[in-house]
């Protein structure tokens, strides 16, 4: 086979005109050429379309006639040439709404089965439709509807304004944290401080009748019967609002004015020579003297043989007249049960405290007062009394069972308590609460707690006794 370089179809191979098949390239363009042209279909000739005369805008075509508006399909009311739309069928109303229109049509039969017709047929009487005759079996009866509390000034309580509003720690740790964190870490009160808490609210009870009489009283001396006297009345007034008076009925020249700083040398006698004088408040402080507790003290005569003269009459008359400007007298009775003016303190004491050694003789002589007491019509003063065990020293070599003592006066009493031993008592002095162990502190709490329950009852009615 051979190349000719020289014509523009160099790579194809030149006709041989000795070749079997007669195989030429140019033979084979033809051919494909002229298959092309056989299948382009006719009417598309090669450079575009030319427009076609016969689809002219202004020639038109006239209107098929099958199709004209009226040969069948006449035209809708609302949609314009097309299909006419159908009628829409009424709803059916529902069948719990249905009303009979005749009053027979609801029979007691209909009702049995469907009882919503008993309800129809209250719906008839009351649009002037005949009801069926004869009684209609009541429906089911509504539930109330709950009632609202009803809002008063009384609601807006300090518990629902202010969420979460607590007092300060009073004492120990947890006041130490609230101080030092300015009050961002505040932990629950301690059951000591709730139970301090309570005995200051009942110290705190208003006093029934506007004014109660306590009276303190021991057989024996030296137990600490003036000392129980001020720690109490110093007690109350510290924690209460009213004034608190304590009365010096001693006939042996008492101590009682030994325990505050006298601030006027008056005494009951004098009060009781002045007493028409005596209009207003101000006119009865001129005869007392206050403790820094707000504690005012009557005191006695220092003459022992003035102080003989004080009877019952003049207790009473005394009485009378501080009841008017003192809402709790404390009397601090003598040692003897048949002095004159003793009847007179027990007439009218509401009740009464009795002070006992925690000794065999002091215990003998305080149960003893308790069987005088009884024996003279004063039961009640027994049964609603208080005994005070007094001056216990904590590490005493004492064998007496203490246990034992006071279950026998809680038996015969309204309560029993321990007041501990105390250095500034022993003293002898002016008593300042300020100055006590804290243990000696809460007992006189105690103490005036259990007193202060007795506040709340009515005054005691003096009756017939056999007081001397």
């Amino acid at each position: 086979m051979t190349t000719n370089n020289d014509t523009p179809h160099a790579f194809w191979p030149a006709a041989q005109e000795d070749d079997p098949f007669g195989w030429d390239w140019r033979d084979e363009a033809a051919d494909e050429a002229q298959s092309d042209a056989a299948a382009q279909p006719p009417g598309y000739p090669q450079g575009g379309y030319a427009p076609d005369e016969g689809y002219a805008r202004e020639l038109g075509y006239p209107q098929d006639p099958g199709y004209a508006n009226g040969n069948g399909y006449p035209a809708s009311n609302g949609y314009g040439n097309g299909y006419a739309s159908e009628p829409v069928p009424r709803m059916e109303p529902l069948p719990s709404l249905e009303v009979p229109a005749e009053a027979g049509a609801v029979s007691w039969q209909d009702i049995a089965v469907r009882p919503d017709l008993a309800e129809r047929a209250g719906w008839a009487q009351r649009h002037d439709v005949a009801a069926p005759p004869g009684p209609v079996r009541p429906g089911p009866v509504p539930a109330p509807e709950p009632e609202l509390a009803r809002e008063t000034s009384d609601s807006l309580t300090t518990e629902s304004l202010l969420h979460g509003k607590r007092a300060a720690p009073g004492t120990g740790w947890r006041r130490g944290v609230y101080r030092a964190t300015g009050g961002l870490l505040r932990f629950g009160e301690s059951a000591a401080e709730l139970r301090r808490r309570d005995l200051i609210n009942r110290v705190r009870t208003p006093v029934a009748g506007g004014h109660h009489r306590v009276a303190v009283l021991s057989l024996k001396g030296g137990v600490g019967k003036t000392t129980t006297a001020v720690g109490l009345g110093a007690t109350l007034a510290t924690l209460r609002g009213d004034r608190v008076i304590a009365v010096d009925a001693n006939p042996d020249r008492g101590t009682l004015s030994d325990k505050v700083r006298l601030e006027t040398a008056a005494t009951i006698r004098d009060l009781l020579n002045e007493r028409d004088q005596v209009l207003r408040y101000a006119d009865v402080r001129a005869f007392t003297s206050q403790a820094p507790s707000r504690l005012e003290v009557l005191a006695s005569d220092r003459d022992p043989g003035v102080s003989v003269a004080f009877g019952a009459d003049d207790y009473g008359d005394a009485a009378r007249v501080l009841e008017h400007y003192y809402s709790i007298c404390i009397t601090d009775c003598g040692t003897g049960l048949l002095h004159s003016a003793m009847s007179g303190v027990l007439r009218l004491a509401d009740q009464i405290v009795l002070v006992s050694s925690p000794s065999v003789d002091g215990a003998r002589s305080a149960s003893a007062t308790l069987d005088w007491l009884e024996a003279h019509g004063c039961g009640d003063l027994v049964r609603n009394g208080v005994v005070v065990l007094s001056a216990i020293r904590p590490k005493s070599k004492s064998t007496v069972d203490l246990d034992r003592l006071e279950h026998h006066f809680a038996v015969r009493c309204r309560a029993v308590t321990r007041i501990p031993y105390d250095p500034h008592l022993e003293e002898g002095a002016e008593v300042e609460l300020e100055l006590l162990n804290s243990e000696t502190a809460e007992a006189y709490l105690t103490l005036a707690a259990i007193v202060g329950d007795g506040l709340a009852w009515p005054r005691r009615v003096p009756g017939r006794s056999g007081l001397p």
